[in-house]
């Protein structure tokens, strides 16, 4: 496997559409990175969202030794304000890489704008999280304009396009190496200098087609793989379950996502402990 990101990233942004999996690609590259030895923080600042939060899966991510930037306790489900001084900090005296998981479309990201002084002093890459099977995203044409909208809302530049095509629980092979191929697309569109990331491809696709060893694989980089038209892939975990699929209602710790990360990372917890 190789790194997901080089030594010197210092702080990695993740925006994109609505249901666009911004909050699944983050919690699973905070994973990877510590994996991979990286000390991490990464900073919920989703206020659009209430089932798919990465606060939701905070305490297995802590056991990994991440840093969780999110409301603790009875300030849960509170909203960033509050951790605007935080976010600030961990932007301007990086311990090791900071991401932060922001909220979709550009409602999202205007949270960005009153923290963009801040990054234009430090180095930092915004990917766009792009799948090709949400509405308004479709297209080329249709990307670029989410990300015009993205970047003026934020007032920082979209650096980097990761693939992140999926369908939940019925993503494909197939779709996902589709799905590369659309995000080196819009990343070539763009007029101005934009890279693509990487993209992503369910864990349990690839040990089904035996590119990787089985689902329990320890992820810790990015593959190179045949089909993903040149991208390297990361191989993606379903970690963030919603209330219809058996997470728990929004606003209440995600003991399903908990519970599950838990026995990826081979962490024990009595059940109802928290």
């Amino acid at each position: 496997m190789t790194p997901i990101f080089d030594e010197q990233e210092e702080v990695v942004l993740f925006t994109g559409n609505y249901g666009s999996g911004k909050t699944e690609v983050a919690v699973n590259v905070a994973e990877a990175l510590a994996r991979d030895g990286r000390r991490v923080t990464i900073a919920d600042l989703d206020l659009v969202n209430p089932y798919f939060r990465c606060r939701e899966a905070r305490e297995p991510m802590e056991e990994l030794g991440i840093r969780v930037i999110a409301p603790e306790a009875e300030l849960h489900s509170a909203d960033l304000p509050i951790l605007l001084p935080h976010v600030r900090g961990a932007v301007e005296h990086t311990d090791g890489i900071t991401l932060l998981d922001v909220g979709g479309d550009n409602v999202g990201a205007t949270v960005l704008a009153s923290l963009a002084p801040v990054f234009r002093r430090r180095r930092f890459a915004m990917h766009f999280v792009l799948n090709r099977n949400r509405p308004f995203t479709g297209t080329v044409a249709g990307a670029m304009t989410l990300m015009d909208e993205i970047e003026a809302a934020s007032k920082l530049a979209i650096t980097h396009v990761t693939g992140n095509t999926h369908l939940m629980e019925e993503t494909t092979l197939e779709m996902a190496r589709e799905g590369a191929a659309f995000c080196r697309d819009a990343a070539r569109a763009r007029a101005r200098n934009v890279k693509t990331g990487f993209v992503t491809c369910p864990v349990s696709e690839l040990a089904g087609a035996g590119l990787v060893e089985n689902e329990g694989a320890a992820v810790s980089g990015l593959l190179e793989l045949d089909g993903f038209h040149g991208i390297p892939v990361l191989p993606l975990r379903r970690i963030m379950l919603p209330p219809w699929l058996g997470g728990p209602p929004p606003g209440t710790i995600a003991t399903h996502s908990r519970d599950r990360l838990g026995r990826l990372t081979g962490s024990k917890r009595r059940r109802g402990s928290g």
